[in-house]
């Protein structure tokens, strides 16, 4: 037996009432599927970003989307940037060294620089950017 839906199944493991199986089963009670059927759903259908969310099967408008990742990556830079330029006060009118505070500042920086690329359209390298930028802080923060 080779492990194949169309290998032939040895009578020793057959079905109790006499009749071979054809390929794999289940518990279910449904009638096992063959190698000619067709599957009736796409099961990439789920993983489209395009996909309409009501699920009346329309498409979304691809400027939508993109409209809605610009405004993401645009955001999440900003508040990236706020946090670290609220960090960069913090540490800097606090008991922390100067690198610390430069660290942050930098980082809130390059976030800064990330959410200007991601209201332009840049989605990609905003999210770069703004990965290096917290990476940056979070070596700042190493240093104390």
């Amino acid at each position: 037996m080779s492990g194949r839906v169309d290998s032939e199944t040895p009578a020793a493991i057959s079905r109790p009432d006499g009749v071979e199986a054809s390929g794999p089963q289940d518990d279910t009670g449904a009638a096992p599927r063959t190698v000619t059927e067709e599957l009736t759903e796409d099961p990439l259908a789920a993983a489209d970003p395009l996909a309409d969310e009501d699920g009346d099967g329309d498409l979304q408008d691809p400027a939508e989307v993109a409209r809605r990742a610009r405004w993401t990556a645009g955001g999440a830079g900003a508040l990236l940037a706020l946090a670290g330029l609220a960090a960069s006060l913090l540490r800097l009118t606090g008991a922390a060294s100067a690198p610390v505070g430069a660290a942050y500042a930098a980082g809130a920086a390059v976030c800064a620089l990330a959410s200007l690329l991601g209201f332009r359209g840049r989605t990609r390298r905003a999210l770069w950017l703004m990965i290096a930028g917290v990476m940056v802080m979070a070596l700042g923060d190493q240093f104390d």
